[in-house]
């Protein structure tokens, strides 16, 4: 009887540790075990001929460098996808104005183009927003948050792209409407 006592607890142990094996995922690739560099000096490669880049012609090298990457800024108003003209908001209020318009220019848009305030109420929003990156001839949606005034009355606020270089390019985009208290 001691004998198994001593024996049951082992072999239990014995059978959990090959159980565990055995649900242990197998080794996707073997071991490749580390053999140093011999001293023995590389076989020498047979001789290769030498390749030469051929010669530019005439034709590969441009004629100006102003005509590389030049490209037209373009804007056009689709359709106002948020707050129609005259829409009529209460003092104070947030107005998140959406237009959808079009890169119609073969510039591509980039963080270093803007939407800039150009005329009528800034209405709580910065003089600058960011245009939003825009492939050319694509579809893109501008969006500013803007406030209501606290006065009762009619405001409209006007806004146009511009290049990095601040040139004011394509339609305008503008918002109307009528503060009631």
């Amino acid at each position: 009887m001691t004998f198994r006592r001593f024996l049951r607890p082992r072999l239990i142990l014995l059978f959990i540790f090959f159980l565990a094996q055995a649900c242990s995922p197998a080794a996707t690739a073997p071991i490749t075990p580390f053999r140093p560099p011999s001293a023995a000096p590389p076989t020498p490669l047979p001789p290769t001929a030498t390749l030469i880049p051929p010669a530019p012609t005439a034709s590969a090298v441009p004629t100006s460098t102003a005509e590389v990457g030049v490209c037209e800024n373009g804007l056009t108003f689709l359709d106002d996808l948020t707050v129609e003209d005259n829409s009529v908001f209460s003092p104070n209020e947030f107005i998140d104005k959406r237009w959808l318009v079009r890169n119609s220019g073969t510039c591509n848009w980039d963080s270093s183009y803007k939407l800039k305030w150009v005329g009528g109420d800034l209405l709580g929003a910065a003089e600058e927003q960011p245009l939003y990156p825009a492939k050319a001839d694509v579809q893109a949606t501008l969006q500013i948050i803007f406030s209501a005034p606290a006065e009762a009355g009619t405001y409209q606020s006007v806004w146009q792209a511009a290049d990095a270089d601040g040139v004011p390019f394509g339609d305008k985009v503008y918002m109307e409407i009528i503060v009631e208290e």
